[in-house]
């Protein structure tokens, strides 16, 4: 559910609350998008009382779904009551946004449990509500999903066609911030099927992008595909100079840079060292 308060202003109000200043003026979007900023300081008594308020001032049967939907995840429900919030909400006038918020939740929950089948066909519903009322960002949410599973599935055919068509809405919607994750994952799947050259591309490009939003994270995945590519070819020494940049990357934001990328730097090192290590006689 959407607030048009800004992050800055959420946490002011929250660390109003925090300090004991009262309720009255927070409505029930407001109060949603709060409780998750409340968790993250570990005030779940505050949590809750943000439920409560918002449960209160609903003003309509969207807003109390959307509240329902949030004290179900608090209390860690079972599919089973998430898939009947679904259905109410499928039945409410304008309620197809809440109903594919629920699916695509319980699309993740049997992911995570590896019920594949049925994550599958929790997030193709999902999908089907947000292409019928034309929600780009759901789309792109609901494909990712799809995705993932299909990669579980080892069905690396659907994973490509549904992580183009991913990357195809982001590039449309110039989101940026999307693509760099999208891309990544795209190439992945490429280089799985050993399509390398497809995939060299399509790190380098999530790289590119990565680096202009400043996106450490995005410059670590980008970094470690390109390094993967240069070691089945046995480049180890490209290879090393990927991770290395990666280093250099987190060095320059003075952070720390991943333990794992410094072990693998090495690790290559001693590959190049002892070539009979890694099988070369």
């Amino acid at each position: 559910m959407q607030s048009s308060v800004s992050p800055e202003r959420a946490k002011m109000i929250l660390e109003m609350l925090t300090s004991g200043g009262a309720m009255s003026d927070i409505n029930t979007p407001l109060a949603l998008r709060l409780i998750p900023l409340a968790i993250e300081l570990d005030d779940m008594e505050l949590a809750e009382r943000l439920l409560d308020h918002a449960a209160n001032v609903a003003e309509n049967e969207i807003e109390s779904g959307w509240t329902k939907f949030e004290t179900l995840k608090h209390i860690n429900a079972g599919i089973d009551t998430f898939n009947q919030l679904a259905v109410e909400s499928e039945q409410l006038s304008e309620g197809e946004r809440l109903a594919a918020a629920v699916l695509h939740h319980v699309s993740l929950l049997q992911l995570a449990a590896d019920n594949l089948d049925d994550a599958k066909l929790s997030a193709s519903r999902a999908l089907r509500i947000r292409e019928e009322i034309e929600d780009s960002s759901g789309i792109v949410y609901g494909i990712a999903v799809l995705e993932a599973i299909a990669k579980k599935q080892n069905d690396i055919d659907t994973a490509i066609a549904l992580g183009t068509r991913r990357v195809e809405i982001l590039m449309r919607d110039n989101d940026e911030d999307g693509q760099v994750e999208a891309m990544s994952d795209l190439a992945h799947s490429q280089a799985t099927v050993g399509h390398f050259d497809s995939a060299r591309d399509l790190y380098t490009e999530s790289l590119e992008i990565a680096k202009r939003l400043e996106d450490l994270s995005g410059q670590l995945v980008a970094y470690w595909g390109l390094a993967d590519l240069c070691e089945i070819n046995e480049d180890y020494e490209s290879a090393m100079i990927h991770l290395s940049d990666c280093l250099h990357a987190f060095l320059e934001q003075n952070l720390p840079a991943p333990t794992q990328v410094r072990i693998r730097i090495n690790a290559l090192a001693d590959i190049q060292d002892n070539p009979t290590a890694d099988n070369k006689q």
